[in-house]
C-alpha cells in the first residue's frame, strides 16, 4: 500500500509548515542570475574574508584535523575561542562563559536558533518576535508547534504618509508597550534579534534594560540572534544575558559568517547556562549532529584577530551604508538610517509605488538591480508593504554600479 493510498489527499507537507515555500532569497537570487542584475538582496559579501582565516582552513585540510566528525559540542579550540571572545567583548559586564559546559557549535546561527526553539517551546507556547523578521524564524517556530506573536518596528521619521511616503534619515523603533502588552499567559519567549534584521535598528541599553525587566517579572525565556554584533555603525551593541536576572534565562546565539565574511562555512554557535545549552544541545545533536570541521579550526583563529580588524570591518561597511543610502535618496527613495547590520530600508511611496513584491519582481528588468521586498518579513503585510531592503555588504564599485543604475528606475 502505497502513502497515496493509506491517505487520500492528504499533502505531503505537514500543515505546520504549509505557509513556507521557497525562501524569498533564493527566489530573488535565482532572479538576479537569470536577468545579470547586481544583486543587492541577498545578505553575503561579494569578496572573501581574511587571507589568514582560510589558510587556517587549508591548514586544518592538509592536517587531518576536522575532516572526520568533530565532537559533538563543537571542538574545544573553537568553544575556548568563543568564551574569550564573549569575555573580551563583554566581561566588562559579567559574560565570562565556562568552553566546557556553555558554548555549543552550531551549523550557523540558523541552526542554532531552530535548535533553541525545538529544546524550549511546547505546542502551544507563544514565542514573541519582532516584526519584521527573518523569514527562519517563523518556519522555526512553526516546527516547535509555537504559536508566533509578532510586535512590529514601526518607522518614526518626521513624516510618513500615504501620499508623501518616509523621508530620508528615519528608523524603525520598538514600542516598549506594545511588547509589554503582547506578553501573555502563554508566552514562552522572546526571539530578539539585535542589532536588527532587516531594519537595521540597534536597540539601546534602556530599551534592553526593559525587555529584560519584562523577561525577569513574567518568567521569560530569550533567545537572542546577534549575528551582527561588530557591524553597529551608531550605538552600542549589548548582549541582553548582561542585563540583571537575564544570564539564567537567556541563549545568546552568534557566528561567523558576517563578522569574517564567510557565511559559506557555516559557523556558529550558542552560549548560555550549562543548562539550557544542553537543552539546545539535545535538539541540535538530531539536526546535523555536527558540520563544518575544518572550519570550526579557523573560526577558532579568527575570533583571536587584533582589534583593529574589527575596526576596519565597521568602517568598511559604514562607508558602504553611506554610499548606498546616499544613491537611493537622490534616486528617489525614501531611506532609514541603517545604525547597524547589512543592509538598508527603503520606502517606494515617493516613487509612486505601492507593493515592494511587484516593484522588486519588475526592477531587474527596469534597470538591474536586484533587492528584497520587507513585506514577506511581516505577519501584517500591509505594514510592510511599501518597503523594500538593499544590502550593501558588496565592493564599492559595485555599489556605486548600483547607485548609477537606480537613478535611471523611471517613475
Amino acid at each position: 500500500m502505497t502513502a497515496d493510498q493509506r491517505a487520500p489527499g492528504r499533502p505531503l507537507l505537514n500543515r505546520r509548515l504549509a505557509e513556507f515555500g521557497t525562501t524569498i532569497f533564493a527566489e530573488m537570487s535565482a532572479l538576479a542570475v537569470r536577468t545579470g542584475a547586481i544583486n543587492l538582496g541577498q545578505g553575503f559579501p561579494d569578496t572573501d574574508g581574511p587571507e589568514q582565516v582560510r589558510e587556517a582552513a587549508v591548514r586544518a585540510l592538509r592536517d587531518g584535523r576536522g575532516n572526520q566528525y568533530p565532537p559533538g559540542p563543537g571542538i574545544p579550540e573553537l568553544r575556548t575561542a568563543v568564551a574569550e571572545h564573549q569575555r573580551r567583548w563583554y566581561g566588562q559586564w559579567g559574560l565570562d562563559p565556562d568552553p566546557d559546559t556553555e558554548v555549543l557549535v552550531t551549523a550557523g546561527a540558523t541552526e542554532a536558533i531552530t535548535a533553541a526553539l525545538l529544546a524550549l517551546v511546547e505546542p502551544g507556547d507563544e514565542v514573541i518576535a519582532l516584526e519584521p523578521y527573518y523569514d527562519s524564524y517563523a518556519a522555526a517556530i512553526a516546527m516547535a508547534g509555537g504559536t508566533r506573536v509578532p510586535v512590529t518596528l514601526r518607522p518614526d521619521s518626521g513624516e510618513d504618509t500615504e501620499e508623501h511616503g518616509t523621508q530620508s534619515g528615519g528608523r524603525f523603533r520598538l514600542d516598549l508597550d506594545e511588547l509589554r502588552d503582547a506578553v501573555t499567559d502563554r508566552t514562552r519567549l522572546i526571539l530578539l534579534n539585535t542589532p536588527h534584521n532587516p531594519t537595521g535598528t540597534v536597540l539601546s541599553r534602556d530599551e534592553l534594560a526593559t525587555i529584560a525587566g519584562l523577561c525577569v517579572e513574567r518568567g521569560l525565556l530569550a533567545v537572542t540572534d546577534e549575528v551582527y554584533e561588530h557591524l553597529v555603525y551608531e550605538g552600542e551593541h549589548i548582549p541582553i544575558a548582561t542585563f540583571p536576572g537575564m544570564r539564567e534565562r537567556t541563549v545568546t546565539i552568534s557566528s561567523a559568517g558576517k563578522t569574517f565574511s564567510f557565511t559559506g562555512w557555516k559557523v556558529g554557535w550558542v552560549t548560555s547556562t550549562p543548562e539550557l545549552v544542553g537543552a539546545v544541545r539535545s535538539a541540535k545533536q538530531y539536526l546535523t549532529y555536527v558540520s563544518a570541521g575544518p572550519f570550526q579550526y579557523a573560526v577558532a583563529e579568527a575570533l583571536a584577530l587584533p582589534d583593529d580588524y574589527y575596526t576596519s570591518l565597521r568602517d568598511d561597511l559604514r562607508a558602504q551604508r553611506d554610499l548606498l543610502s546616499q544613491g537611493l535618496s537622490d534616486a528617489g527613495f525614501g531611506v532609514f538610517r541603517a545604525p547597524g547590520t547589512y543592509f538598508v530600508t527603503t520606502d517606494i511611496r515617493p516613487l509612486g509605488e505601492r507593493s515592494g513584491i511587484d516593484f522588486c519582481l519588475a526592477l531587474p528588468e527596469r534597470c538591474g538591480v536586484v533587492a528584497v521586498p520587507t513585506q514577506v518579513f511581516y505577519d501584517h503585510e500591509a505594514a510592510g508593504a511599501p518597503f523594500v531592503r538593499f544590502a550593501f555588504c558588496k565592493r564599492q564599485e559595485v555599489l556605486a554600479d548600483a547607485v548609477r543604475r537606480l537613478k535611471d528606475v523611471p517613475r
